[in-house]
């Protein structure tokens, strides 16, 4: 089965063409190689995904038949992803010198000055 397909089985992305997208931008990896996104993928090897500034690893355990749902998944796949990569996400979020609460609404003019201060004074 040709990996776009698997990951799109698998649910990791919602439509195969997003697959096959991440495959040519280098996202997906098997052996730390690039791949493409027709390279045909067999049991036990280990795939690489970058998604949402996650590293996700997932074991092939066998390869489904057509799209499967979501609670048979984890029949045909075993995620390893360790459980920090999801903890930087969290992090990320608050290692922003410069972070607006969601529905804040635009910034004012004294925010403006404060971020156009702030870059200049990184650009010296």
């Amino acid at each position: 089965m040709r990996i776009d397909k698997y990951l799109w089985c698998i649910r990791i992305f919602k439509t195969r063409s997003i697959a096959t997208t991440a495959c040519k931008k280098g996202q997906v990896k098997i052996d730390n190689k690039n791949i493409k996104p027709s390279k045909e993928v067999f049991g036990d090897e280990l795939i690489l995904v970058r998604k949402n500034q996650i590293n996700y690893q997932i074991k092939v355990l066998d390869l489904p038949e057509s799209r499967v749902g979501a609670k048979l998944i984890d029949l045909y796949r075993k995620d390893l992803t360790p459980k920090e990569e999801f903890e930087k996400t969290a992090l990320l979020k608050f290692s922003k010198d410069y972070y607006r609460k969601k529905g804040a609404g635009r910034p004012t003019k004294k925010d403006r000055r404060d971020i156009d201060n702030y870059q200049d004074d990184s650009k010296e």
